[in-house]
């Protein structure tokens, strides 16, 4: 269903020529340094009822650790971060669930599988804390430092809404059944889970670990593409220029170097921007009618690897911020009343004795 329009929103866009990204009538940059909660309430004004009280968020997290707590002793020690985030998610009850739920408990489930998988013990969230800092504090199991907190800050906003996504469209197709906003949720979870949506932001270190090299990047990206492989953090389905969420993650990135709290290697992201000057020289000689452009996965991947956070927490931990769209996603869905149904169109083998015309069925 590429470039077709699924629905009509009033939530987020951005625009393919231009690069801007839009969120209730708000510019990405005049929000990007708004807190989490601040962006949510305006994403949800109007879709949702007011909810965003100065501590709802932080209760909420309190609720959703003590519904997910007693079941994380029973997660199989030989499931992923984000296939433990969706069994937690899961085992909330459907008619419990609220949109400040499912934006909390994606958080705390996110969190507390990031420690599960590395044997350590879920940390129990801080209600007064900020969603940033403490989401942070929840992976680590110490206090987030301002500069840490501004920098997830900036990642959650940025990630909150992106338009019809296909995680987001997934959420959407479920609520127009009538399936609910828990049971949307978790197969919008789903839909991040392979690597062209939300599971790229890993595999972008996993490129450049590959690359190993600065000197070597021409090679291995030219070898890359002969293969008709993927380069990881570059290229777009939404933007024809460069993703303006992109910047925004590499001003978040150096920021957080210049306050002296990143975890990066050093050289990390001088090598990163030589692997990205690569990339964009030697797509643009060889496609010059669709050359690639950096999109937000490539910084992304990067600032979070300098947040401390491990590869398999990078898509949990985004589908921790985009939860906010899915439920706003949800309600937009649900007040339409219209089922999401498209057609298909037959190009199997005909029935025995009629012949096969080529035009398919509808």
């Amino acid at each position: 269903m590429e470039r077709i329009s699924a629905a009509e929103t009033s939530l987020s866009g951005g625009d393919p020529a231009t690069g801007e990204m839009v969120m209730r009538g708000h510019r990405l940059p005049d929000l990007i340094d708004r807190s989490y909660e601040e962006v949510v309430a305006i994403l949800w004004d109007a879709e949702i009822p007011a909810q965003m009280g100065p501590d709802a968020l932080g209760a909420a997290r309190c609720d959703a650790f003590a519904r997910l707590s007693p079941r994380f002793a029973a997660m199989p020690s030989d499931l992923t971060v984000i296939e433990i985030q969706r069994c937690l998610l899961a085992s909330l009850p459907g008619a419990a669930m609220t949109p400040l739920l499912l934006v909390a408990g994606t958080a705390v489930a996110a969190a507390s599988a990031i420690r599960l998988v590395h044997g350590q013990t879920p940390t129990a969230p801080d209600r007064s804390l900020p969603h940033a800092a403490d989401l942070l504090r929840m992976i680590h199991g110490a206090a987030a430092g301002e500069a840490e907190t501004r920098a997830l800050g900036r990642y959650l906003v940025a990630m909150a809404d992106h338009g019809v996504n296909a995680s987001t469209f997934t959420a959407r197709v479920v609520a127009s059944t009538g399936g609910g906003l828990s049971a949307a949720a978790v197969a919008a979870l789903g839909a991040l889970e392979g690597p062209l949506h939300g599971g790229a932001p890993g595999l972008v270190l996993d490129m450049l670990d590959a690359i190993g090299e600065a000197d070597r990047a021409e090679d291995w990206v030219a070898a890359a593409l002969d293969r008709g492989e993927r380069l990881m953090g570059f290229g777009s389905r939404a933007y024809r220029i460069r993703d303006p969420r992109a910047d925004i993650m590499k001003d978040s990135l150096l920021a957080l170097q210049r306050s002296g709290a990143s975890r990066m290697p050093e050289g990390r992201l001088a090598f990163a921007e030589a692997v990205e000057r690569t990339v964009l020289s030697v797509t643009a000689s060889r496609r010059p009618d669709r050359p690639l452009h950096t999109n937000v996965e490539f910084y992304a991947a990067l600032l979070l690897e300098a947040l401390g956070v491990p590869r398999a927490g990078f898509t949990p931990l985004f589908a921790a911020s985009r939860a906010a769209g899915w439920a706003a996603h949800v309600r937009e869905q649900e007040r339409t009343g219209r089922m999401l149904r498209p057609t298909s169109r037959y190009v199997g083998p005909p029935p025995a004795g009629r012949p096969k015309t080529g035009r398919g069925q509808e």
